[in-house]
């Protein structure tokens, strides 16, 4: 198992938060492409913000606006406030920003309440184990950390819950919490994996440890990593089969398919490992964050330090337990 040299927390911290960003910006123009499109374009090992696909060069996607909203709404409603964490969502989704999975959409836009939308679409669709719960998560993962592995997993059940009803996804993101609170306190997730296993709803259990274990490769996929499981399983390959923030981004983004979100969340969890020092600043220098329904906002990586900062220093705010969970 590869170990980084010594990083401290704040240095952690930044990394989660620009990480995630970074991995879905470097990995958005290599959309639905095939394998080895990364490796084609940069033969050399040097990736830049290429831009590409309707992006500019380093350029995020909905995968790090959404991420934004969830960690602008803990410390501003001093936790976790479900009802206005999906009301910044429905308000992005009007604005109609340049993507959206097609999941959030339908539950975001179906003028359904922020507690019965999410699962009055996996009623109707039976299908809802979608990524786009994963791709949020290193922001309310810092921001829960401090409060513990139950705290930190139940917090991502509730969120994933808001857009995504199938119990999957809540499992997933909830061990992608854990993973990124025992980086943060300077373990190694990989080392974590079997215990956050041991929380996951034991329906679920046997999956998750399929693709989570230490043999996995993305080859083995029984879905396209849109789906929650070769995704989270593709990230914690990338992080096992490299040394450098830099190398598992790559390694993530070659594999193809939906490349920024794998990409997203293997740079949340590599950020939290290597820290923000160890990504490359010709990736954060043009990284910029158009957030749609919120007026002209972009926000860059200052911005997204600053909101790193404030996320692991606020009071971690109680978790609502007279609200329906998952």
């Amino acid at each position: 198992m590869n170990r980084p040299s010594v990083v401290d927390r704040q240095d952690r911290v930044a990394g989660a938060v620009v990480g995630s960003a970074v991995g879905d910006a470097l990995g958005a123009p290599f959309e639905f492409g095939p394998a080895g499109v990364y490796a084609a374009r940069f033969p050399d090992g040097v990736g830049t913000m290429c831009g590409g696909g309707g992006w500019d060069p380093g350029e995020a996607t909905d995968d790090t606006q959404m991420a934004v909203l969830v960690a602008e709404s803990l410390p501003e409603r001093d936790g976790l406030d479900l009802p206005d964490m999906f009301g910044r969502f429905r308000r992005w989704a009007r604005d109609g920003p340049k993507d959206i999975g097609l999941q959030t959409e339908d539950v975001l836009t179906s003028g359904d309440p922020w507690d019965l939308a999410a699962a009055l679409h996996f009623q109707v669709n039976g299908r809802a184990a979608g990524n786009g719960s994963l791709m949020r998560a290193a922001a309310p993962a810092v921001y829960f950390a401090r409060a513990g592995r139950v705290a930190t997993m139940d917090a991502g059940r509730r969120i994933a819950a808001l857009t995504h009803g199938d119990r999957a996804a809540w499992e997933g993101t909830a061990v992608l919490h854990e993973l990124i609170r025992v980086a943060l306190d300077g373990d190694h997730p990989l080392a974590a994996v079997p215990g956050a296993l041991d929380r996951v709803h034991e329906d679920h259990r046997e999956r998750w440890a399929t693709v989570l274990a230490p043999g996995w490769h993305p080859d083995a996929a029984t879905e396209f990593n849109g789906a929650v499981w070769p995704c989270l399983g593709t990230a914690l390959w990338a992080l096992r089969t490299t040394r450098t923030y830099e190398n598992a981004l790559a390694a993530a983004v070659d594999v193809g398919g939906d490349t920024d979100t794998v990409a997203a969340v293997t740079g949340g969890l590599a950020g939290a490992v290597y820290g923000f020092e160890a990504i490359p600043s010709r990736w954060t220098e043009p990284l910029h964050v158009p957030l749609p329904g919120y007026g002209d906002r972009v926000l860059r990586t200052p911005d997204l330090l600053a909101l790193a900062r404030r996320l692991d220093s606020d009071p971690c705010g109680a978790i609502p337990t007279n609200i329906r969970t998952p």
